[in-house]
């Protein structure tokens, strides 16, 4: 599957689901308009929001267990903060993220020359055993003024 550089809009998110053999279920449905609006978050981060912006009722393991799927078919990317929680990324394309590493969030960067640069250089580097896939540029920052 060919991967769009935007966020899936609620119809392509019904064609990718539908392309993985998957119903568009409202607790899908639910789930990804939260992953539209949050674009990177854990599953705790998606039932705050269904529930203090939607009324929305959602338990932790239910929302995970969407998120995992969505993972899985490669509808959605993720990867793990400081503190070991899996945070989902909506972009499941090839892009740069800044992590703050205090307050586990993540933020997309712009593809940019630098971005460019490393990825040609390593795509050139031989890894004896290993082929390159993709190179996931993360940032690790703090706010300024906040000790690690």
């Amino acid at each position: 599957m060919k991967r769009a550089k935007t966020i899936p809009d609620e119809e392509r998110f019904r064609a990718m689901l539908k392309s993985h053999g998957m119903r568009a279920t409202e607790s899908r449905m639910a789930v990804h308009r939260a992953m539209m609006k949050l674009e990177h978050a854990c599953a705790e981060q998606v039932v705050e929001y269904l529930v203090a912006d939607h009324d929305v009722a959602a338990s932790v393991s239910s929302v995970y267990h969407v998120l995992q799927q969505m993972a899985q078919a490669g509808i959605y990317a993720y990867r793990m903060s400081a503190d070991s929680k899996r945070y989902f990324d909506v972009c499941n394309y090839s892009h740069a993220h800044l992590y703050d590493r205090k307050n586990g969030t993540y933020k997309n960067l712009p593809d940019g020359p630098v971005r460019e640069a490393i990825n040609a250089r390593l795509r050139k580097t031989r890894f004896r055993g290993y082929t390159i896939e993709d190179v996931d540029l993360l940032v690790v920052c703090h706010k300024r003024g906040s000790s690690r």
